[in-house]
């Protein structure tokens, strides 16, 4: 069957884009190919449900257009359709006076994105909020919140197929494309798919779908795991809602914090280490072939000899739950090791550069036959909707 546009990958970015095109243009013929047997399978469905504000990103970049955008959307959308979330704040907390002055650069950065209701707030304030949080000062945000971005997704699958029309077939991994004269060829380990444009929202896999119509990229996806100890039930009290700590400018993580969930509980961490496996869930996922295409690749080996400190401190603290709780209480001391039950874990697609930068915002790649969204790192679930609508607005201009 011909195609007018063919997604590859059902994760929220995938979804939120047949959303928005379909939304614009009902009678386009689309489809979505998802190697899984059910959508948001893995980032999507393994993240720690924060709504994101956009206060951290640098004010113009896509990180924090789509941030902002998307935040907007993403409420309207859940209002509409009566997904449930809730908007419980969060506080930054900075534990000394180096970290005070990176928080002042936060609040900087969120008042040019246009969050006015953000502020700094004393220990005493903060106290308030969070009684058991340790911390001199502390950035406000009420716009932060919770969700259940599996929900999201189910929402917008539903929509795409019920009311839209358009198609989304599981367990069909894509293994090649084969490009011509104004049509590709997708071929899944079932069957071939004729298609005017190809979009990559492929996730964890975005660099091999990309190298297969852009055989040149300048990235390489590696697998990042963030691992997170859960809090007893007697010990939820803790923590109030969400917990961050001041995030050291020299990495992409936020580092651990905690995080009550929208469907119960509160999770604390992540920590985050090297995954052997690209859906590398549990250490003992090992994929010899994603090894390789890691360290084979020049930007990874340079990342690793500027980062490899770093690295080991992160791999001590998820075999030993001691130096993962002494982590924890940093923000709250009266935390103990016993406090802590085993918890999820997800994989972030980490992409990095050539030269070994690790890349902190969304990066597109276009060509005659694909758009391919190669990098969408978190608040990427919280902008779903912008970044759907932007890439449904560049698939239209070639459709059209």
């Amino acid at each position: 069957m011909q195609y007018d546009i063919t997604i590859i990958g059902a994760g929220i970015v995938g979804l939120a884009t047949a959303y928005k095109i379909l939304e614009q243009k009902p009678d386009i013929k689309l489809l979505i190919l998802e190697k899984e047997a059910g959508v948001a399978m893995h980032q999507t469905g393994n993240n720690s449900g924060v709504i994101h504000s956009g206060i951290y990103y640098r004010p113009g970049s896509l990180r924090a257009l789509n941030c902002i955008n998307g935040y907007k959307q993403l409420l309207e959308f859940s209002d509409k359709e009566g997904i449930p979330y809730e908007l419980c704040g969060k506080i930054i907390v900075a534990t000394n006076q180096n970290e005070q002055a990176i928080l002042k650069t936060i609040l900087d950065r969120g008042k040019k994105n246009g969050l006015d209701k953000i502020r700094m707030i004393t220990s005493e304030e903060m106290k308030e909020k969070e009684p058991h949080v340790n911390g001199v000062e502390a950035i406000d945000v009420p716009y932060a919140g919770i969700i259940e971005f599996k929900n999201v997704a189910n929402k917008l699958s539903e929509i795409i197929t019920d009311r839209q029309e358009g198609e989304i077939l599981v367990n069909q991994k894509v293994l090649n494309i084969y490009t011509h004269s104004g049509y590709s060829e997708v071929v899944s380990d079932k069957e071939v798919f004729s298609t005017k444009l190809v979009i990559n929202t492929a996730g964890l896999y975005s660099d091999e779908i990309g190298a297969l119509t852009t055989p040149k990229l300048d990235l390489r996806i590696i697998p990042f795991r963030g691992e997170y100890q859960k809090l007893k039930k007697d010990k939820e009290q803790l923590c109030k809602n969400l917990i961050y700590p001041t995030p050291d400018p020299d990495f992409p993580w936020l580092g651990v914090h905690f995080t009550r969930m929208m469907k119960g509980g509160v999770e604390a961490g992540p920590n985050s280490v090297w995954a052997f496996k690209k859906e590398g869930y549990k250490m003992s996922d090992i994929s010899l072939k994603d090894i390789g295409r890691s360290l084979a690749f020049p930007g990874f080996q340079k990342a690793m000899l500027k980062f490899i400190g770093f690295g080991i401190g992160e791999y001590y603290r998820s075999m030993n739950k001691a130096a993962f709780t002494r982590g924890l209480q940093k923000l709250i001391p009266e935390i103990q090791k016993e406090d802590l039950l085993p918890g999820d874990a997800g994989v972030r697609a980490l992409a990095v550069g050539r030269n070994g930068e690790l890349i902190d915002d969304f990066v597109f790649a276009e060509n005659e036959w694909a758009i391919n969204v190669l990098n969408a790192p978190s608040p990427a679930a919280t902008a779903c909707l912008s970044i759907g609508e932007s890439v449904a607005e560049k698939a239209l201009k070639r459709i059209n």
